[in-house]
């Protein structure tokens, strides 16, 4: 092949020259080590992905053991019909309140001047902090209608207006309980969506509205909300998949309530049926698909209208709204928000550790961590579950992030279609129920030719195929940051794949990919989805231990394990942060 070779600037010091093919010509570059590894990682998880799903289809539809006749049969068993509608209800109230209170605290942080500095940035998404499974216990320590701290309080309140009550007034087991929880941990999903559509819509649009006469909330109604209608979409989306998945807030405020959900169904059939109803939770499960496609379906249709966001160029500006005597109510707001979503809870969470049982009348002055000490130093289980559940985490985020980084940049790199829906297909898991995928897990890898039943592997793996998707945004967005100009100028120079990997585009995407690593931490130490189905005496996991603890009813073990386990989370998410922030002061090293 003739070539037209050329020497570099001065510059470039001392590389190499440069080979340019001549007209016409095209140049085939053998794959590098590094490219041979990204394609093996972008596979692997590629295999993650689809194969549980590929092992559910051939279940369902292929094989002789009475296939979809027999997952069908499972809509004709008693109460299935109200498990499904009881769902749909608990999903459709909680995602219409969750909209419009993410939706109002995403617009008061980015349009107004109630802002109050980087905690306005925080306080949505502290529920991403306190598990779920903490949380809920948090709440019925607050609200259960006999011995719950908030209604002790109402109840003297009352007594001192001669209102005399002996349980209530509030109650967590009912279906606003419920609901109330589910809203409380899909507000950040709708928070983080939608601000990110307002960010790009360029708020010169909505001064302009206003300054022609318009009010503010008639602005807001033709406007603001037309225009982020994307976002809302997505984060709709999100809520289903997010509501049709959640194990843990069921199972805890549910079945005190007498209200079952199909989450809490699909794990009793797989885990606490002998023997396992593979077929009946399979069955269940594409009611759950159905949900999430049926969300999914609508979401493209309302992009493919197109023309609602408008996305502001270089000279953008952002135009603060001055909500004047309203701001004192909106701050008020967020610090509410703060209060129910994680600091009563936690505090909740922390008395009944510190005194030692479940009581509304504290002993302040006997208050101690024995409770603590017999789980770290006593409970060999606990202690067992604790250590395989941080062990866990920190395996899983680090695998998961360096992973999804080599992904992103080689869809950045290569922009093909192919390569582009093999990202599309890592991400799939984000549009199926986890409850779903977990059985494909035990379809896939419990049995022959794998038996990874019971082992610390298959949660390793399903963590991974699980929380990928949310790795995978993040490390996307890590790896626009990083322009083709750097890593193609320390190609030139002489670097490697990986070298420049390492050198230059680890170190720029490190902030972005410390906060993927955080979330996929905190998820995964958390989890009780996977863990319910795929956990056991062999492998315990914190959240399959607490759900044990408490159906013991040892509700200082259980408040000690779930505020411990908050507690680890803030700690590790914010050392990460800080360290992220700090190293992304620096600059990166030379690829030479």
């Amino acid at each position: 092949m003739s070539t037209v070779q050329t020497r570099g600037p001065d510059w470039v010091g001392n590389a190499p020259d440069i080979v340019l093919p001549a007209a016409g010509k095209t140049v085939r570059r053998r794959p590098s080590l590094f490219d041979v590894v990204s394609i093996g990682v972008v596979a692997a998880l590629a295999f993650l992905a689809l194969y549980p799903l590929a092992r559910i289809a051939i279940r369902l539809f292929f094989t002789g053991e009475g296939g979809g006749a027999a997952a069908l049969a499972v809509y004709g068993q008693p109460g299935t019909w109200v498990v499904i509608s009881n769902t749909v209800i608990v999903v459709a109230a909680s995602g219409m309140l969750s909209l419009a209170i993410g939706s109002a605290l995403a617009w008061i942080n980015e349009r107004t001047d109630a802002r109050i500095g980087v905690l306005t940035d925080i306080v949505p998404l502290l529920p991403f902090l306190v598990p779920p499974i903490a949380g809920a216990i948090g709440w019925v320590l607050l609200l259960s209608d006999r011995a719950g701290f908030v209604n002790a309080v109402l109840r003297w309140a009352l007594g001192l207006f001669g209102v005399e009550m002996t349980r209530g007034p509030l109650n967590i087991y009912t279906w606003g309980g419920l609901i109330f929880v589910y809203t409380v941990y899909a507000v950040p999903y709708v928070y983080l969506v939608v601000s990110a559509g307002l960010r790009n819509v360029d708020s010169a649009l909505e001064e302009q509205s206003r300054i022609c006469g318009n009010g503010l909330l008639r602005t807001m109604a033709k406007v603001t909300i037309p225009a982020v209608r994307p976002a809302l979409g997505g984060a709709a989306l999100l809520i289903v998949w997010f509501g049709f998945s959640l194990f843990s807030v069921p199972a805890i405020i549910g079945t005190g309530a007498k209200i079952e959900v199909l989450p809490v169904r699909l794990v009793r059939l797989v885990t606490f049926t002998y023997p396992p109803d593979m077929a009946g939770a399979i069955g269940l499960g594409l009611v759950v698909l159905l949900a999430v496609g049926t969300a999914w379906m609508l979401q493209l249709k309302v992009l493919s209208k197109g023309r609602f966001a408008t996305v502001s160029g270089k000279g953008s500006r952002t135009v603060t709204i001055e909500l004047g005597a309203w701001r004192p109510v909106a701050r008020s707001v967020i610090v509410l928000y703060m209060l129910i979503s994680a600091v009563l809870p936690l505090v909740a969470l922390l008395l009944v550790a510190l005194n030692g049982f479940w009581t509304p009348t504290i002993r302040w002055t006997a208050l101690n961590f024995n409770t603590f000490r017999e789980i770290l130093f006593e409970d060999g289980l606990t202690l067992t579950a604790l250590s395989n559940s941080l062990s866990l985490g920190i395996a899983g985020a680090t695998i998961g992030i360096v992973a999804a980084a080599v992904l992103s940049l080689f869809v950045q790199r290569h922009g093909s279609a192919a390569a582009r829906a093999v990202d599309g297909l890592i991400k799939l898991p984000a549009s199926v129920s986890s409850i779903v995928l977990a059985l494909g897990f035990v379809l896939a890898f419990s049995g022959a030719p794998f038996n990874l039943n019971g082992t610390f592997l298959i949660l390793l793996m399903a963590y991974l195929a699980l929380y990928m998707p949310q790795a995978s945004v993040a490390a996307d967005s890590a790896a626009a940051q990083v322009g083709r100009e750097l890593t193609e100028a320390s190609r030139i120079c002489g670097a490697s794949g990986g070298r420049t990997f390492m050198r230059v585009s680890l170190p720029l995407m490190l902030g972005g990919l410390a906060a993927g690593w955080a979330l996929l931490f905190v998820r995964m130490i958390s989890d009780l989805t996977a863990s319910s189905i795929l956990a056991g005496t062999q492998n315990p996991v914190v959240g399959f231990r607490i759900l044990e603890i408490y159906e013991g009813a040892s509700f200082a073990g259980l408040a000690a394990l779930s505020s411990l386990l908050t507690v680890i989370s803030c700690l590790v998410v914010g050392l990460v942060l800080v360290f992220s922030r700090r190293r992304g002061r620096g600059t990166p090293r030379s690829a030479s």
